[in-house]
């Protein structure tokens, strides 16, 4: 493995580091934002399920735009800075909102920040790696994105004992990873020389969408199955408060879930580069059905937490793998369009998936929305089956 992520491109490497202060940043905030959304400003499960979807909804749309406009213009890191301006834009309003209305704001201004950034920086990825390298790229990008979401709800839950419990004076210390990613992002990330426009800007145009495979539309399919199979992770904070974790220790879950997903996301995209894509995914599939099988029993902190472990190695098997996959199946000249449409499709998936798991806690229990959640993943280990990725 050492030798693949040798290969791996500096800007790969920058890319992951901007990710982990900004993932740093964000799950500072998320890590208390469901507690702070329905024990601090009295807000429900589905309104809590509601703001998540329109949140990653939002930057699903914006995503598609991005990807399109970074393959018009040639240049991708104009979009990946604004994008991640955009973010750390947003984290100020968080410790001044009163009213969930105001972190529904919050959010979509930085989910629109997410959806600027996502789909060129995933195209930049594989612009810049060579393909026999692309999981490792992939991989480590996503293990560092995935340390700043380890570190973050770690940060909180000090900063939570170091403040008496203020959860507005840390999100008020979010403001700082955030100015120092989007500051690694102007000095450190650059593009492929001789990056130039393709064609003029014009609308997006059904007859580029008609210029991908069959084998593309396959892996936005089962990526639509994944998604629902995966709702907000606010529902894993919500069942270990539920459960008895104070408000001071919620952020353990994060904590758990993204250790495990950081250690094993650049070895198992490593690993996909020489066993193939499918294996590791429906692999992943199994271990989430395990993960919701787990919450949905869970009588005691500690079952929550272990059920977040392994809901952070089913993000290990499978996030880093479904981008490799798509930069698999995708046209070359199209990829920030591809990486966009297939975000548009697992956002508004998403948004679907949250929505129905706050709808279920609230009519039914907590249960209920874990069990969908693992009917959903035994449901994409079958659209697997339809899944034929050109090999890199």
């Amino acid at each position: 493995m050492a030798s693949r992520l040798s290969r791996v491109p500096r800007t790969v490497w920058a890319l992951g580091f901007v990710s982990l202060f900004m993932d740093a940043s964000s799950e500072l905030v998320h890590s208390l934002l469901p507690l702070f959304l329905v024990v601090g400003l009295g807000a429900s499960p589905a309104v809590l399920g509601l703001i998540e979807g329109v949140a990653e909804a939002t930057a699903a749309v914006a995503k598609v735009f991005s990807g399109w406009l970074s393959d018009r213009l040639g240049h991708r890191k104009l979009l990946v800075g604004l994008g991640y301006g955009l973010a750390a834009a947003s984290k100020p309003l968080f410790p001044l909102a009163s009213s969930a209305g105001m972190v529904l704001a919050a959010r979509f201004i930085d989910r629109i920040g997410k959806g600027l950034r996502g789909a060129p920086r995933d195209a930049l990825v594989a612009d810049v790696t060579p393909a026999e390298a692309r999981g490792a790229a992939y991989g480590l990008r996503q293990s560092l994105d995935t340390a700043g979401a380890f570190l973050g709800p770690l940060a909180a839950i000090g900063l939570m004992s170091l403040l008496d419990g203020n959860m507005r004076a840390v999100f008020a210390v979010a403001v700082v990873p955030a100015l120092v990613a989007v500051v690694l992002v102007v000095v450190g990330v650059e593009e492929p020389r001789g990056s130039a426009p393709r064609k003029p800007a014009v609308p997006v145009r059904w007859s580029e969408l008609r210029g991908m495979d069959l084998a593309f539309w396959a892996a936005v399919g089962v990526g639509v199955v994944f998604t629902l199979a995966r709702f907000s992770e606010a529902f894993l904070l919500l069942r270990a408060s539920e459960l008895g974790l104070s408000a001071t220790l919620a952020p353990l879950v994060l904590v758990v879930m993204n250790a495990v997903y950081a250690v094993a996301a650049a070895p198992l995209g490593d690993l996909s580069d020489r066993v193939g894509r499918r294996p590791l995914l429906a692999l992943g599939l199994a271990v989430l059905i395990v993960a919701d099988l787990v919450l949905a029993r869970a009588a005691a902190p500690w079952m929550a937490l272990a059920g977040a472990a392994i809901w952070g190695l089913h993000m290990g098997f499978t996030q880093g793998l479904l981008s490799a996959v798509v930069a698999d199946t995708a046209p070359e000249r199209l990829r920030g369009t591809a990486f966009g449409v297939f975000n548009l499709a697992t956002g508004g998936a998403l948004l679907a998936a949250s929505a129905i798991a706050g709808l279920l806690w609230s009519a039914i229990g907590p249960a209920a929305t874990f069990l969908s959640g693992a009917g959903f993943a035994a449901l994409a280990m079958l659209g697997l089956l339809a899944l034929r990725p050109r090999r890199p």
